[in-house]
């Protein structure tokens, strides 16, 4: 990886003060946990699933003074973080409006009370600007986005406090509004349901005249987009207004709870749009009113708060089973929530965000996680190896099959896992046999494995290394590295080279470090580790420089040390020290940037439970939650919904069990135990988003296995409603779009009544997922519908083979393998296009650059530093092709601070 010095820029900056949030450690109600608050208190406010799986609240009722006002406020909610940050204010306040994501990817907020006011949110910029006035004010309306990918708004109530029978459709394309028929009753408070053949139903709700005459509806109508005409259904058995809806797989509509002049309802009902007819779908068991409906991944339906019978504001939630036509009481939320927002994450958990308490608005949020109540994920036996081993590699590669190689005494042979299934095969047998060595998916699809130990013994550590080519299912050698070793890492750098570090040669423990060039298929050194040490970790960072973490040590130590090496310059700095010493533990680069390190031995040589979280931006380690038990020499692995999975690993009592750590809150929960206690074995994730448990030692009498076991998470999810990829763009170069082709990216089952109330999550997102780094990132996206989606250029993301997988509804697709090319070209040198302060204490700068390219900010507060020395802030994002903007939110109140950016 090579640092154009002359590609840079410098900004003087008069400090500010650092501005921030703090994750909140939990409170747990069963399923419930409590999340960081908002920023501002709230209610009658929007909250949108991003394509990024960030949610956007705006605006809604809230303080200032004392007194309750509309918000022109704005706050974007980050899942992996569990922590909210400032983004852009409306450029008007809005109450009691919607908010829905367009096909194009921007948030359309219309209406709220006594406006007419439409505005554009756009996800890259962190802007708003508004777009064409509706031709009627409005607020409680609903707004529904139609399969043509125009959006259809319907009633609430005007200027005159008037519920209004108008309706009216937005263009993305033109910005423009225009009348269609109206409906046939004025209602407001009403729902919304887009239905599966592309018609909408509306349903109850009520009338008003003059803001004081009202009359409730049992009335229904479905709106034909074709035809632009309105056509009255059969009608509810009673009148529901304030109530919720949920469009549910089998294609029937859900209604549940409301109001009917007098007392809020427990009553539910189902719509058939085949037979246009209404059932009884029994009973809540607690009356409500404005309360919240989500579709939950497994076909369920959660609805949660609102108000209930005697004045009473409502904490507790219950789950519909459309299998069973029955209502079950669910762990009660831990704060009474009314006129509140809910939103289903792509993780598969729901946001509940502030509303009225029944005392006062509140800025509480927290997370319903349906894996955990109880836990789902359980393990399953698979086919058996061919060959009992341990202390071997897994490697996915390109083709979807899983490649098992080493650990097997006295053996070369590898051999091939088919998911599809469940089978093993022999492959081509390598070229010497080896265990505790490394291997790596290269850029070009073949896999380089290097160094290890033959089974005659650990004095006989190895230099060489071989290369497996998938097409041939053969080896070849390669390159020596430069020291014999084993116990090492290698980690494949940005800049497709392969960093090999430190390890044993058993006589002692090795500083040296080597990279692996595949162009030349030759090992070079590169700088030496500050201290030697094997049986540490090593974790590619965001902004594209390795961690290295603990291990053993000089004379058998234990080390609490910490390294980072900067491919720009080939050397190593000292960071941060863990709290704990602790070698053959685990490490995994989490979604949120932060690395976590847990178990391992400790310096008194015990297993230890304690987990830690590094921080790249500042340095610095914290405690997190400990694991539910001690664990050396585990396997561990992150999952496609961000809580990482961590299996076995010797102890005392060796553990058959697995747990889970989930970043938002800190927490580990226990998952289903393996069939077998095991350690030095391998955990991969599978195309279909499940784990591959295979091989090790047996806990209890070390001998080696060739069991395998499989993981599943468990949410209960049916293929039949799974989003499918057809194609995806392979190879991708950088700072190109990804386009994935398929079926049931939306147009399915909704969670939406179209209010302001409920979120709709029926539209993909977009994740990719490093088979190398393990780091993961979802894509805004320029275009979606139900087939396709396109992604907005991919930047700052490593180059190799990646997982693409499509979310929809918290239900993901089987992956694609995208492979993404390294950058062969430098960047046209940086120009700075602005530069500012935020409101919220941040500083903002701004620059154009070549598209595609990475760059990372550094900054100082004394320019005699060299630059090695700045501090590193991170990656720059990419906001359009070729525009790039970078917010520090650590800025510090120096009297100056200095910034400059370097490509990667």
């Amino acid at each position: 990886m090579k640092t154009h010095l002359t590609d840079t820029f410098t900004i003087v900056w008069v400090a500010i003060l650092t501005f921030g949030f703090g994750a909140i450690q939990p409170a747990t109600a069963a399923s419930w946990s409590t999340t960081a608050p908002l920023n501002s208190v709230r209610r009658a406010h929007t909250a949108t699933l991003l394509p990024n799986g960030k949610v956007l609240v705006a605006g809604g009722q809230t303080l200032v003074g004392g007194n309750e006002v509309s918000a022109a406020s704005a706050e974007l909610f980050d899942p992996s973080t569990g922590t909210w940050q400032a983004t852009g204010s409306l450029t008007n306040a809005h109450a009691f409006h919607t908010a829905t994501l367009l096909t194009n990817g921007k948030v359309l907020v219309v209406g709220g009370i006594h406006l007419n006011r439409v505005e554009l949110y756009d996800p890259a910029r962190g802007t708003w600007t508004e777009t064409g006035s509706m031709n009627t004010p409005r607020y409680q309306h609903t707004a529904t986005l139609l399969p043509n990918g125009k959006l259809l708004v319907a009633g609430g109530i005007d200027n005159f406090g008037n519920s209004t029978t108008s309706a009216e459709l937005y263009d993305p394309a033109t910005g423009e509004w225009s009348n269609v028929a109206p409906m046939n009753s004025a209602r407001w408070s009403h729902t919304a349901t887009l239905l599966p053949n592309g018609k909408l139903l509306v349903a109850g709700g009520g009338t008003v005249i003059n803001g004081v005459s009202f009359t409730l509806l049992n009335s229904a109508e479905v709106f034909d987009p074709a035809s632009g005409t309105w056509t009255s259904t059969a009608c509810l058995s009673a009148g529901h207004f304030d109530h919720v809806s949920t469009l549910l797989p089998n294609g029937k509509v859900l209604v549940a709870g409301g109001f009917n002049n007098a007392n809020s309802l427990a009553s539910t009902e189902l719509y058939d749009p085949i037979a246009g007819t209404w059932s009884n779908s029994g009973e809540l068991n607690m009356a409500r009113d404005t309360p919240t409906a989500t579709l939950l991944p497994n076909g369920k339906v959660l609805v949660s708060g609102g108000y209930g019978s005697g004045g009473t504001y409502l904490s507790s939630s219950e789950i519909y089973d459309p299998a069973a036509g029955t209502w079950l009481t669910e762990a009660g939320t831990t704060s009474s929530r009314w006129q509140h927002t809910a939103t289903l994450l792509a993780n598969g958990k729901v946001l509940l965000a502030a509303g009225y308490d029944g005392t006062a608005l509140v800025a509480s949020a927290e997370l319903f996680d349906p894996a955990t109540s109880p836990s789902t994920g359980a393990c399953t036996n698979t086919g058996i190896m061919h060959t009992a081993r341990k202390s071997h590699t897994a490697t996915l590669l390109p083709n979807g099959m899983l490649l098992i190689t080493g650990g097997a005494f006295r053996s070369t042979n590898s051999e091939l896992y088919n998911y599809l299934t469940g089978l093993w095969s022999m492959s081509g047998a390598a070229n010497t046999t080896r265990e505790h060595h490394t291997a790596n998916l290269l850029p070009n699809g073949k896999v380089l494995i290097a160094g290890g130990h033959d089974d005659r013994g650990f004095d006989f550590s190895l230099s060489g290394s071989e290369l497996y080519n998938p097409a041939s299912q053969t080896w070849t050698n390669t390159g020596s590295l430069n020291a014999a070793r084993y116990l090492h890492t290698a980690t494949l750098l940005a800049n497709g080279k392969v960093l090999v570090t430190g390890g044993s040669n058993h006589t002692n423990a090795i500083s040296t470090s080597d990279l692996y060039d595949p162009t030349t298929g030759s090992w070079t050194p590169t700088g030496p580790l500050i201290t030697a040490r094997g049986m540490h970790t090593a974790n590619l960072l965001p902004d594209g420089r390795v961690l290295v973490t603990g291990g053993i040590g000089s004379n058998d130590v234990v080390l609490s040390s910490v390294e980072i090496f900067n491919p720009s310059t080939g050397t190593w700095l000292a960071t941060g020290q863990l709290g704990t010493g602790r070698a053959s533990h685990l490490a995994a680069l989490l979604p949120n940037g932060k690395v976590l390190v847990a178990g391992g031995t400790g310096p008194t040589n015990s297993s230890l439970s304690s987990a830690e979280l590094y921080d790249p931006i500042n340095g610095v380690w914290t405690n997190t939650g400990p694991m539910t038990a001690s664990r050396t020499s585990p396997a561990a692995i992150l999952l496609q919904n961000g809580k990482l999975l961590v299996t076995g690993g010797s102890a005392p009592t060796p553990p058959t069990s697995a747990e889970l750590y989930d970043p938002a809150t800190g927490k580990w929960t226990s998952t289903g135990s393996m069939s077998t206690s095991r350690y030095n074995h391998t955990a991969t994730l599978l195309p279909n988003g499940r784990i591959l448990i295979a091989g090790g030692q047996d806990g209890g009498t070390s001998s080696d296995l060739s069991t395998a076991e499989l993981y599943a998470i468990g949410l209960g999810l049916t293929n039949a409603w799974r989003p499918q990829i057809a194609s995806v763009t392979s190879p991708l170069n950088p700072g190109s779009s990804l386009f994935i082709t398929g079926a049931k990216f939306g147009g399915g089952a909704d969670g939406s009544s179209g209010n302001s109330h409920d979120s709709s999550a029926d539209y993909p997102l977009v994740q990719l997922r490093s088979l190398e780094s393990g780091r993961t990132t979802f894509l805004l996206t320029t275009n979606w519908s139900a087939s396709l989606v396109t992604s907005v250029p991919v930047t700052n993301f490593p180059p190799g083979y990646a997982l693409a997988t499509v979310f929809v509804n918290g239900i993901q697709s089987t992956s694609s393998i995208v492979n993404i090319t390294i950058s062969v070209s430098g960047p046209t040198a940086p120009i700075l296009t602005g530069s500012t302060r935020l409101a919220n204490g941040s500083f903002r700068f701004a620059f154009t650059s070549s598209a595609g390219a990475s760059f990372q900010a550094v900054t100082t507060t004394n320019l005699l530093l060299p630059i090695s020395d700045w501090t590193v802030l991170g990656t720059v994002p990419e906001i359009t092709a070729g525009q790039f903007q970078f917010t520090d939110v650590q800025a510090t109140n120096n009297p100056q601070r200095f910034y400059r950016v370097r490509s990667l």
